[in-house]
């Protein structure tokens, strides 16, 4: 009999109802360390574009090679590729990103049946529980890419789309690649508007297309014109937080070095950082 992740069932255990008082502070306290891992990691990324698609299509599947496509393109722009670090659609994403040679990210997960990372991951951070690692993807990003995919991919396109939607997060690009497979979906999404379940404006927060391209000149146009972004040197990595240098390459343009500006809750996560021991 396989041995469960004890991750698994504590995520399973809490949410089936109240328990005791230090049950719900210890699962707190596990929650505050597992964004505390995520931020160690990815707190320096820079520019990222995250790809979400299924990890069940393969090398040869025209969903993959069209997410390696536009990952490998986005990546000759200078953007880090974000995934989740699993096989399929996330492969896909970063061997393209590593392929242009620029910068590959998993934010894996642990399942009950275990997800490997796939090997074109410059760093990845495995995360217990997938509330967290979804803000942790949408912290991190300036776009999302939805590829075909099942659940979990709609899970993560539709509770964006209500996060901008309802302005709990800043609005960024989400584009809908694979439209022949989401055809569905966007038909229905057009009904919503035409029983007007939601605004015109609702309707314009999705951009469907199959063109890299299209797609990569909506990305850039927004990042560099609505996101607030300027020009500065790339933060170098942090020996005191015990940071990997993020390589880089001479083929990545000039907007690899856009940051956000520094503000004091930077200065405050970096301290709390630097406080805690080696997860």
């Amino acid at each position: 009999m396989t041995k469960q992740n004890p991750f698994v069932r504590e995520e399973r255990d809490f949410l089936k109802g109240a328990r005791s008082r230090w049950a719900e502070l210890k699962y707190t306290l596990g929650v505050i360390v597992q964004f505390i891992k995520g931020f160690r990691v990815l707190h320096f990324l820079g520019p990222t574009i995250t790809i979400f698609g299924s990890a069940r299509f393969n090398e040869g599947n025209e969903y993959y090679e069209l997410a390696r496509k536009v990952a490998y393109q986005l990546a000759k722009q200078g953007f880090a590729i974000m995934t989740g670090g699993g096989p399929g659609i996330m492969e896909a994403g970063n061997r393209g990103a590593k392929e242009a040679g620029g910068v590959s990210v998993g934010c894996n997960i642990v399942l009950p049946h275990e997800q490997k990372g796939n090997p074109y991951l410059d760093r990845v951070v495995t995360i217990d529980y997938f509330f967290v690692r979804k803000e942790l993807l949408r912290k991190y990003s300036f776009a999302f890419i939805i590829l075909p995919g099942g659940f979990g991919t709609l899970d993560e396109f539709f509770e964006t789309v209500t996060l901008i939607q309802t302005k709990k997060i800043e609005k960024m690009p989400i584009v809908v690649m694979g439209l022949e497979y989401y055809k569905h979906i966007k038909d229905h999404i057009d009904r919503m508007w035409h029983e007007k379940a939601i605004s015109e404006e609702d309707l314009n927060l999705i951009l469907f297309s199959d063109n890299p391209d299209e797609v990569i000149e909506h990305i850039s146009r927004y990042a560099t014109q609505h996101t607030g972004l300027k020009l500065k040197p790339a933060k170098p990595a942090s020996w005191v937080l015990r940071e990997k240098k993020i390589p880089s390459s001479p083929n990545i343009t000039t907007i690899n070095s856009i940051v956000k500006e520094t503000t004091h809750h930077d200065l405050m996560l970096h301290y709390i950082i630097m406080a805690m021991p080696p997860l």
